[in-house]
């Protein structure tokens, strides 16, 4: 008998998110991105799973039960965002002089987005989600009090699969023994993963 301690989770780490450059036939090209932007502004992440469970019966039992995800929702509490993405996210168009002009019907922008999991004891899970588009966003906001409250948002962003198989996340934890030793945030951050080609040429192989 082995037992396992797993590590809990402590906090949400920072966000990451890079424009994809369509294709020039404007679709969604995977292996082009834009400079991946890093903002430390995070709350909290809320995760969705938004999929079908098929039982298949075979003999007059259980046989398997087949699952597919179609997409992943998450819900982004953020103390702020940059409103220059924010306005791209959302498909809003931006007038010489600096007039927001949005609402009208369109299609929004794909991008990667990734976040950081920190774990209780120094451990870390790095999470890609290659295609993204925004959903949704709140803008609320409340008057003043004598002490200061923060004002937090919630960015909704729906994740895609993104290959023929109907992959959506690429990630690392390292809580397994395969996860390189030199392996850091900023190396897996660097650009979205796509590929394993994509992640083998950040790290090295563990020895």
């Amino acid at each position: 008998m082995k037992t396992k301690k797993p590590m809990m989770k402590e906090t949400v780490g920072a966000q990451y998110y890079a424009f994809n450059t369509p294709s020039d036939d404007g679709n969604v090209d995977l292996s082009k991105y834009e400079d991946t932007v890093k903002t430390e502004v995070v709350k909290s992440i809320g995760t969705t799973e938004n999929g079908d469970s098929v039982n298949v019966r075979a003999s007059g039992k259980d046989y398997a039960t087949m699952n597919q995800t179609s997409n992943v929702e998450l819900a982004i509490e953020v103390i702020a965002f940059p409103p220059e993405d924010l306005i791209k996210m959302r498909g809003d168009t931006v007038s010489e002089n600096g007039l927001i002009t949005s609402g009208a019907a369109g299609e929004r922008p794909y991008f990667a987005y990734g976040k950081v999991v920190k774990k209780v004891g120094g451990g870390v899970r790095y999470d890609w989600y290659p295609k993204c588009q925004l959903v949704e966003n709140t803008d609320d906001i409340e008057t003043s009090e004598d002490e200061f409250s923060e004002q937090t948002d919630t960015v909704t962003i729906r994740c895609y699969a993104f290959d023929d198989k109907g992959n959506i996340k690429n990630s690392v934890d390292s809580e397994l023994e395969s996860f390189p030793k030199d392996l850091t945030e900023e190396k897996f951050f660097t650009k979205p993963i796509v590929t394993k080609e994509d992640y083998d040429a950040v790290v090295s192989p563990v020895i």
